[in-house]
């Protein structure tokens, strides 16, 4: 509790509290514990796989008093994995929230409950109503610790908490009414089991996918932390490129996967960095045509690098061939014109565009539309005249912000399985890069060119 804001330590206890005194002073009577044990071993076995149930707490709500309901939602919320420290504070925060939000909606239910309502379309009306209160308490919960914990602005925390859980717990209300339906039908608990079933594969298989997604940003981050540990310079221009690279690709319409693609190509870009010697990456004067000669080899060490990892499959041409240029001049294989993938020019023009725009060692960092001037005097000769004009047109609506969102602690209302929303990442500010195309030449026997182009 020593590393959370004054706020939080009074806000978190406040909530837990608040949430004890609910479940010790709820009556207890004709509670159907056979079916509240039966729901919270399901909603626990659903966080114990890693793919949480949601609908069993909704169910809960329509089928039990408010006491007995809020209890099916602790012993998952306290077993749920969590990400950030401390996780023991995070877990009995995520059970006092949820038992809350679900006390509060089985409490509506019974306000909203004319004693007919156990089956349809007599029970829509409860259901509504546990919806709808479950949202607004779970979301006003969320906010209020993203304000206290995180120091997120009021209206963004609660706005985002609202819009962020609205659709997924509709979702969640409709599976949970139908498997409160089935539980009180002749077939009772199994049919509700069997229902709730196809949730549970649905919830699994996003799961899988997202712990993949999670790996693939993993290995890019090593990758790039590898690069950075050579050259102090790459920090923060890989990130920049790779979201200038995205841009770009959605500008001139490229679908989703391409974009995806051409971020991480982006990002990677200077993987190669990795094999050329540290003396060279992190020299002050000018190169000599033999450092140029072995400073040059990176987009190639850099295809290598990546292609035995099959994620990386559509960002290796774009490694390999983002220093070519258009009038064939670049390297390493001098290709010209179309003979450059596309994908390449796109992350060249991004690459040239984070160099101007960033501060180096020997030059300051060059104004946005300085930086795409030149752009422009080098369009045809250097860069595709379609990925620099995509690139104005961006800056031209958008504007561009040179700060990234660097990896930060994992916000305190992150990770739970219903009406949770992260908070914004922070903004911080990079380091520069200090080399690539844009820069100064500094080359001996060369005038007007490109820079060191690393």
């Amino acid at each position: 509790m020593r590393e959370l804001p004054p706020a939080a330590r009074v806000y978190l206890p406040a909530v837990v509290l608040s949430a004890c005194g609910a479940l010790v002073g709820a009556p207890y009577d004709a509670v159907p514990w056979l079916t509240a044990a039966a729901l919270a071993a399901l909603y626990l076995a659903g966080e114990l796989a890693r793919a949480p149930l949601p609908p069993v707490l909704f169910a809960a709500a329509l089928l039990l008093p408010p006491g007995a309901a809020a209890l099916v939602a602790v012993p998952g919320a306290l077993a749920a994995p969590v990400r950030g420290e401390p996780r023991g504070v995070r877990r009995v925060w995520h059970a006092a929230q949820l038992s809350l939000a679900v006390y509060a909606a089985a409490g509506a239910r019974g306000l909203l409950d004319d004693g007919r309502s156990d089956r349809l379309p007599g029970l829509l009306l409860p259901a509504a109503g546990v919806a709808l209160v479950f949202w607004l308490v779970s979301a006003a919960l969320s906010g209020g610790v993203l304000i206290a914990a995180e120091r997120v602005p009021p209206v963004p925390a609660w706005r985002d908490a609202l819009l962020g859980t609205l659709a997924p717990n509709l979702t969640y209300a409709l599976v949970g009414l139908l498997a409160a339906v089935l539980w009180q039908g002749p077939y009772g608990g199994l049919a509700a089991v069997l229902a709730l079933l196809p949730t549970h594969i649905a919830r699994w298989v996003a799961g899988q996918a997202q712990r993949e997604r999670a790996t693939h940003q993993a290995t890019v981050r090593a990758l790039v932390q590898a690069v950075e540990i050579k050259d102090r310079y790459t920090r923060g221009h890989s990130e920049r490129v790779g979201r200038a690279s995205a841009l770009i690709a959605r500008e001139i319409g490229l679908p989703a996967e391409r974009v995806e693609a051409l971020r991480l190509a982006g990002i990677l870009h200077d993987i190669g960095k990795i094999g050329v010697p540290t003396r060279v990456l992190r020299k002050d004067g000018p190169l000599t045509p033999e450092e140029r000669r072995i400073i040059e080899l990176h987009p190639g060490y850099g295809h290598d690098i990546v292609r035995g990892i099959d994620f990386l499959d559509d960002a290796r041409s774009a490694i390999l061939h983002h220093h070519e240029r258009m009038d064939g001049s670049g390297y390493p294989h001098g290709l010209a014109g179309d003979a450059i993938p596309s994908s390449a020019r796109v992350v060249a023009v991004a690459d040239a565009f984070d160099a101007m725009t960033s501060a180096r060692s020997y030059q300051r960092a060059r104004e946005v539309g300085e930086a795409l001037g030149e752009l422009r005097r080098c369009s045809g000769r250097h860069f595709d005249p379609e990925m620099v004009e995509a690139l104005v047109r961006i800056v031209d609506r958008d504007g561009w912000n040179p700060a990234l969102t660097t990896d930060e602690p994992e916000p305190f209302a992150a990770g739970g399985s219903a009406g949770v929303t992260p908070a914004a990442g922070r903004v911080v500010a990079p380091r520069r890069h200090a080399r690539g195309p844009g820069a100064p030449d500094r080359t001996p026997g060369r005038r007007g060119g490109k820079g060191r182009r690393a």
